[in-house]
């Protein structure tokens, strides 16, 4: 499967952004600012770890000549950090190829402009090319929460104290900001540090924000407390507020709007369950088996939202209100654009319990996938889950080679083959080590002997 979207990417829309595989195209869009080849850099590490090295080989020159990091334009802070310094730091980590490390951290010192705000709280929109930041406007908690990861990478290997220094400060402001019954909600301003409103979801514009408190906790050794203490009470408040049981015994996460539940659940807030799996270790003793059942139950929700699905893939969103369980009412919640979350939550629960069921459903999601998405020159979305006939949205998108292939290889391959002892995933699925300090401080001490 990756070998054929990547080959039809290259034929067709080589250094564009994503492929359009029923025209056959290639697709710039506008979250990257004038950055191109975001499925090159986002299938780098997934190329590699499948051994497809002469399809790496090229992906790899493309970026030592052709990526152009001083584009025009305005990008998306968050989803260049995801994907473009997510992409770069994995493929230098996995290889040690040095220009992936340059290029990361010429990119990062790119995005610094989008913190100069009042609070320090970064804008979403930067401009590339030219100085500063251009969007006004609240900021979104997924998207300022979910930086930390990376850029704590780019001051290990910039020994650039500056980037760690943004994202501590996101989340010293976060600690001290008053929280509604312990909720983030998903709009801040980075003029005056307020919330915005008081809409709360594990889903879209919440959702990456929890995972990358469990995850820099994790991925700093399990030195990182001020993490683990906010990720353990953030999700006590969400077990108070916001996980429900439906009447058919469905475990899910409504959304909050100023105190009212709204009983939907996206796709998007299905990494959950992967997410309290992978925390279920380090709260308290006594919750551990509690954890590991809710991530259980929650995923085992989202695989109902694929199964109760005509196509047998899961819709964008689903809801639990005037008799709907785990299927989407609304003709707009309909489609399903080859994400990843169902399946990246198969692949932790598998590792975790290595009950079989999870490859089982995995499998499914592969028959789905190549029966509904395949088409003639790639791989595509559907506008609706429910129907026989697939109308497809002619978008391969970047996650689908980054995220959603990779969570698959991983969950039919070894434990050993990006071990989560020695790796945490951002949240494109690009898998940045483990910071044990001894070693790193190390290597850094032997490399600069070196150098000198």
């Amino acid at each position: 499967m990756m070998k054929f979207a990547w080959d039809n990417y290259k034929r067709y829309a080589w250094g564009k952004n994503e492929l359009r595989p029923l025209t056959k195209n290639g697709h710039l869009g506008n979250m990257f600012g004038g950055l191109r080849g975001a499925s090159i850099v986002d299938s780098l590490d997934t190329l590699y770890i499948m051994g497809l090295m002469d399809e790496y080989n090229d992906a790899k020159e493309w970026v030592q000549t052709s990526l152009d990091l001083n584009s025009n334009g305005e990008a998306s802070l968050f989803e260049v950090n995801i994907r473009y310094v997510g992409g770069l730091l994995s493929a230098y980590y996995l290889t040690g190829e040095e220009f992936f490390r340059n290029k990361a951290v010429e990119l990062g010192e790119k995005l610094l402009p989008a913190f100069n705000t009042p609070t320090g709280i970064p804008r979403g929109v930067i401009n590339l090319g030219s100085w500063g930041w251009a969007s006004a406007g609240s900021s979104i908690l997924a998207e300022f929460g979910t930086l930390h990861l990376e850029f704590v990478h780019l001051t290990e290997l910039s020994n650039n104290p500056v980037f760690k220094e943004k994202v501590m400060s996101i989340r010293k402001l976060l600690n001290k900001i008053e929280k509604p019954h312990g909720l983030y909600p998903n709009f801040l301003s980075p003029v005056s540090g307020n919330w915005v409103q008081h809409h709360v979801s594990i889903g879209g514009l919440g959702d990456s924000f929890y995972e990358y408190l469990i995850k820099s906790y994790l991925m700093s050794d399990k030195t990182d407390e001020e993490a683990k203490k906010m990720y353990y009470s953030a999700l006590e408040a969400i077990e108070a507020n916001l996980v429900q049981k439906s009447p058919g015994g469905l475990t899910y996460m409504a959304e909050w709007r100023g105190g009212i539940l709204d009983h939907k659940m996206g796709h998007l807030a299905c990494f959950s369950g992967g997410m309290i799996g992978i925390g279920a270790d380090d709260g308290a003793p006594e919750k551990r088996q509690h954890y590991l059942d809710l991530a259980a139950e929650i995923t085992h929700t989202c695989h109902e939202s694929y199964t109760r699905s005509t196509t047998r893939l899961g819709p964008e969103a689903f809801r639990f209100d005037s008799g709907a369980e785990a299927t989407a009412t609304r003709l707009s919640d309909r489609y399903y654009i080859l994400r990843p979350e169902v399946i990246e939550s198969y692949m932790y629960m598998w590792r975790l319990t290595h009950d079989p069921k999870y490859r089982d459903w995995g499998w499914e999601a592969v028959e789905a996938l190549e029966q509904h998405c395949r088409v003639e020159s790639g791989f595509s979305g559907i506008r609706d889950v429910y129907a026989l006939t697939a109308s497809h949205d002619n978008m391969q998108q970047s996650f689908f080679l980054s995220e959603t292939l990779k969570y698959l290889y991983l969950l039919f391959s070894d434990d050993d083959l990006l071990s989560l002892e020695d790796w945490v995933f951002n949240t494109e699925a690009h898998p940045l080590p483990i910071i044990r300090k001894s070693c790193l401080q190390d290597e850094i001490t032997e490399e600069k002997t070196v150098s000198e």
